[in-house]
C-alpha cells in the first residue's frame, strides 16, 4: 500500500519539477539580468520581485523533494521515479540533444521553457541523482517494523489463590490416626452370642 501511494506522490512530484520549478528557473533567469553581468547592478535583489518570485517556487519544490528523499516511511518511488526520468531525459539529450528538446512538452510557455533550460544547465541531471539515492537504501523498502509488547495479565475476577496455612496443634492424634481409625474394619457382633464381649470370644485355655 505504502509503495502504490508513494507512485501517486511520483506524479505529484513529477508535475512540481515540470511546472513549479521550470517556471521558477526561468524567472530566475529573466531577473538575473543579462550574461556577464551582475543581477540588479550588483546590488540588493530583494525588492527584485521576479526573483524573489523564481526564488520561492524552487525553494518549495526542493522542500517537497527534500521531504520525499529524507522521511524513511515514504516508499523510494516517490522520488526515485522522478529522478529515473530526469536522468533518462538527460541521457537522451546527451545523445541527441534534437530528440530531447522535441519531447519536452509546452515549449511556448513558461514552464516549458524553463524546464529546457534546466536540461541544458545540468540541473535536471543533478536533481535526478540527489533524488535517486533512496532506491539505493535497503532499509527504505522494508515496512517500518512495530514491536509488540506482551500482553500484560488482566484480573478476570476471580479471587487469587491464597497460600495454604499449617495450624500446629499439641494434640497427639495426628491426621494420620484420623484417616487410620476411620479406615479400620469393625468385627461384627453376634446378636445370638449372650457372654460375648465387643473385642471377642474370651479365650480362658
Amino acid at each position: 500500500m505504502r509503495h502504490l501511494v508513494s507512485v501517486v506522490l511520483a506524479i505529484v512530484m513529477a508535475a512540481a519539477v515540470f511546472f513549479a520549478a521550470s517556471w521558477g528557473y526561468l524567472r530566475l533567469l529573466t531577473g538575473s539580468g543579462r550574461f556577464g553581468t551582475l543581477p540588479a547592478g550588483g546590488g540588493s535583489l530583494l525588492h527584485d520581485r521576479t526573483v524573489i518570485e523564481g526564488f520561492g517556487a524552487l525553494l518549495a519544490v526542493g522542500l517537497v523533494a527534500g521531504i520525499l528523499i529524507a522521511v524513511p516511511r515514504i516508499s523510494p518511488l516517490a522520488s526515485g521515479l522522478p529522478g529515473l526520468v530526469l536522468l533518462a531525459w538527460t541521457g537522451l539529450y546527451l545523445y541527441s540533444a534534437r530528440r530531447a528538446v522535441q519531447y519536452i512538452p509546452f515549449k511556448t510557455r513558461a514552464y516549458g521553457s524553463g524546464f529546457e533550460d534546466m536540461l541544458f544547465d545540468g540541473v535536471l541531471a543533478l536533481a535526478g541523482l540527489a533524488m535517486i539515492i533512496p532506491l539505493f537504501v535497503p532499509s527504505r523498502w522494508r515496512g517500518r517494523v512495530v514491536a509488540v509488547s506482551p500482553v500484560a495479565y488482566q484480573d478476570d475476577g476471580y479471587p487469587d489463590a491464597q497460600p495454604t496455612q499449617t495450624i500446629a496443634t499439641d494434640n497427639a492424634f495426628t491426621s494420620s490416626d484420623w484417616s487410620a481409625t476411620v479406615t479400620r474394619p469393625q468385627q461384627r457382633l453376634d446378636p445370638n452370642a449372650q457372654n460375648q464381649a465387643p473385642w471377642g470370644p474370651a479365650d480362658y485355655s
